[in-house]
């Protein structure tokens, strides 16, 4: 899926299972699982036999697909899923979910109903209500089911201080639209036209006064005004004869009613345009995977018996999608990294594939990561992806010592056979000798050059030989002592600036090792900065989303003389007002203690990295971190 691939044809998302409880199908979670992209969830509720699924089908740019029926029975039973590309946002994936009918009076389940409604609100990002006939008050009291959300869904796990916690809920429900079928009246209020969401809106006004009768009156009023922060209203007319309706997915658009078509057309157009991709609590934009388990999450609750939470829920899904997310991220890195062809290879080009397969690594950690409070899994996700770059460099090490080893033996063959054999034992013995080694490494040198551990071996090597060449310089008889004396010391300079060589050799390693270290602290981080900052754009624009819902809502209690209603809406105002200017104030702390976090891991992890690779001092670990 988000590679782009298109499911034939929906997949039931919930069903009941034998024992009338509901369930999640694992068909649906796998194919949810393989969608790592963000998700825009549509989701379609409303009565039985009103046309739901005709307007899904549509949104999914197909004619077929989601069960139509043309009978007075329910088709669609549980909520069926489509994913499909979106075709307005790139690197999203639109999925479109179909629920059972509500009020099917052959079902009697008023509670299975209810669930129903309340899980296409919890799991959308966009909430269609299809509705026939008009928008009046009998409508609104078929829509009963908003008036228990309340009840049946809870945003905290603590009671909020919010009054009626309408706040609260307004953040994290998706936003609505209304589609009323079959609209035969004219949009005309008070000999002046107006549009559908003018009529929407005017069909949702209060009743002034106090009495059971105007508190049940306003109550779906009240919940549609307050727990919904975006309303937007599509009123179609009937789009074919009674006869042709009975096979709606076989007609073509000249068989179907223009202004019908026109009306379904600017629908598409607008969920395409304006339905957001799905979030939780603190903004986080969610992927499939994440969707697929925060159904799991909710389904489980409420066969449970328990109410769903949103913040409970947040909690579970941030284990599973963190654990998840941290498997995913190290099985890229893995793939990455064991594509090498060959080792050994040179220090600097191994760090350089690390660095890449790090970095998508990481991407894929923050892509699929959610709510890491105190980066408890990025830092585990650093310590593994540091151990098994640790490892790698410890095979490249050994790799590196045994093909120079190799080619040590190779070029000193001669001069060992002719050590073994005395041909250096002789008057002039010791000027050969000292010829063929130096020519020899010369020629060590040359074919290792591009090697690691080259100056390693061969400065072992050498001080290995010391003895053998003192043993042939003296036994050579025609040096005079003086001459002995000082090829002596000449050896022992050659033995030093070798092994001077080997530790410059080691430091490279070393300083190497702690580039990548600081380079894997500063990847870590500024993506993780990227993300919070994204997410804090994504809750500025929730934030002003509700305020400005909020500010129109007071307006238009006070134009219909609610004023005490406009001053606790006021109040409320003020109050979304002060915790948005806090949230910003303790951002740069935040930042600051996700560099502490991270730099705190970096210095945990870096004492045990340095040693396996060749038993290198650590006195540069100090003027680092």
């Amino acid at each position: 899926m988000a590679c782009g691939r298109r499911m034939p044809a929906p997949v039931c998302l919930i069903e009941n299972d034998e024992n009338g409880k509901l369930r999640v199908k694992k068909e649906a979670r796998d194919i949810l699982d393989g969608i790592n992209e963000p998700v825009v969830v549509v989701s379609v509720v409303g009565l039985y036999r009103t046309g739901k699924s005709y307007l899904m089908n549509r949104l999914a740019g197909q004619q077929s697909g989601f069960a139509l029926g043309n009978t007075i029975e329910s088709k669609t039973k549980g909520i069926w899923m489509w994913c499909v590309p979106h075709p307005k946002k790139k690197g999203h994936t639109l999925v479109l979910l179909d629920t059972e009918g509500l009020g099917d009076v052959e079902k009697g389940d008023e509670k299975h109903d209810t669930w129903i409604f309340c899980l296409a609100v919890l799991l959308s990002s966009t909430l269609v209500y299809n509705s026939l006939g008009v928008i009046d008050n009998m409508a609104l009291e078929k829509l009963h089911y908003v008036t228990e959300l309340t009840e049946n869904i809870r945003v905290k796990a603590e009671v909020s201080q919010d009054e009626d916690g309408s706040t609260d809920f307004m953040s994290v429900f998706p936003s609505f639209v209304w589609a009323v079928r079959d609209f035969t009246l004219q949009l005309i209020k008070e000999d002046k036209p107006i549009t559908s969401d003018e009529y929407l809106e005017s069909a949702l006004e209060l009743k002034p006064g106090y009495s059971r009768q105007i508190d049940r009156y306003n109550l779906p009023r009240r919940c549609l005004r307050n727990f919904f922060a975006v309303r937007k209203c599509f009123v179609f007319p009937r789009p074919a004869s009674t006869q042709n309706m009975r096979r709606m997915e076989e007609l073509t658009k000249k068989e179907l009613d223009s202004e019908f078509l026109e009306q379904a057309n600017t629908f598409c157009c607008y969920i395409y345009n304006n339905a957001e991709p799905k979030t939780v609590n603190g903004g986080r934009t969610i992927t499939g995977t994440a969707l697929g388990n925060l159904a799991d999450v909710y389904v489980e609750a409420i066969r449970s018996g328990k109410v769903p939470c949103l913040e409970n829920a947040v909690v579970s899904l941030a284990k599973i999608q963190n654990v998840c997310a941290v498997e995913q991220a190290m099985k890229f890195y893995m793939n990455e990294m064991l594509s090498i062809a060959q080792l050994p290879m040179h220090l600097e080009e191994l760090s350089d594939i690390h660095k890449i397969a790090e970095k998508k690594a990481i991407e894929v950690f923050i892509t699929t990561s959610f709510n890491d409070i105190d980066q408890i899994y990025q830092k585990e996700l650093m310590g593994k992806i540091l151990e098994e770059y640790q490892d790698m460099c410890q095979q490249n090490y050994q790799a590196s010592l045994i093909q120079c080893e190799e080619v040590l033996r190779e070029v000193f063959d001669k001069l060992e056979k002719s050590i073994s054999d005395g041909s250096y034992l002789k008057p002039g013995g010791y000027g050969e000798y000292r010829d063929t080694l130096t020519q020899l490494t010369n020629d060590y040198r040359e074919k290792t050059l591009s090697q690691i551990t080259s100056k390693d071996v061969l400065s072992k090597f050498l001080k290995a030989k010391e003895e053998a060449g003192n043993l042939i310089l003296h036994a050579d008889q025609s040096l005079t002592t003086a001459e002995q004396e000082k090829e002596v010391q000449r050896l022992k300079s050659e033995i030093l600036e070798q092994q001077k060589r080997s530790i410059e050799e080691q430091n490279q390693l070393q300083e190497q090792a702690f580039k990548d270290m600081q380079r894997t602290h500063d990847e870590h981080v500024n993506q993780i900065i990227s993300q919070m900052k994204r997410d804090q754009e994504r809750m500025r624009r929730d934030n002003d989303r509700v305020l400005e819902a909020k500010l129109k809502e007071r307006e238009a209690l006070l134009q219909q003389g609610f004023k005490q209603e406009a001053a606790q809406m006021q109040s409320e105002i003020d109050h979304l007002k002060s915790n948005w200017e806090k949230q910003e104030t303790s951002q740069p702390s935040t930042t600051s203690k996700v560099l502490d976090v991270l730099g705190t891991a970096a210095t945990l992890f870096l004492p045990g990295f340095i040693p396996k690779l060749g038993g290198f001092c650590l006195s540069l670990l100090s003027k680092r971190f």
